[in-house]
């Protein structure tokens, strides 16, 4: 009687270990399984994060690119109102100076006349 207690007891103490050895293979599967399936989501959070900033490395690229021209472009339209404003005063000066000459030329014309009509005038007085 006691024998066979004891072989019914190992009996069932083998076959729990037979199940708890299943159940602990189980277990690490899934364990396994969990630890993949957040390495492969982590690692899809990190790709996208990679992407994302391969393109903005390659926008950052682009927009200073376009600054350098912009910055170019503007230089240019300075240059181009400078020259113009400049040959803008040129031409007032010029302008300036054909008054000036203008007004010498009508001074002289002036006294030139009032010479003449002195003169003129001298020789019919003597008479």
């Amino acid at each position: 009687m006691l024998s066979s207690l004891i072989k019914e007891h190992q009996t069932k103490q083998a076959a729990k270990r037979v199940v708890q050895e299943q159940k602990r293979k189980e277990c690490i599967a899934a364990a396994n399984d969990l630890t993949q399936a957040l390495v492969d989501h982590l690692n899809v959070g990190v790709a996208q994060a990679y992407l994302n900033q391969k393109k903005l490395d390659a926008e950052a690229k682009l927009l200073h690119q376009g600054a350098i021209n912009f910055a170019k472009q503007t230089q240019q339209w300075l240059a181009l109102v400078e020259n113009f404003s400049s040959a803008l005063k040129e031409i007032g000066d010029v302008e300036n100076w054909a008054r000036s000459i203008e007004s010498d030329m009508k001074i002289i014309t002036d006294t030139l006349e009032r010479a003449y009509e002195t003169t003129q005038e001298k020789p019919s007085s003597s008479q």
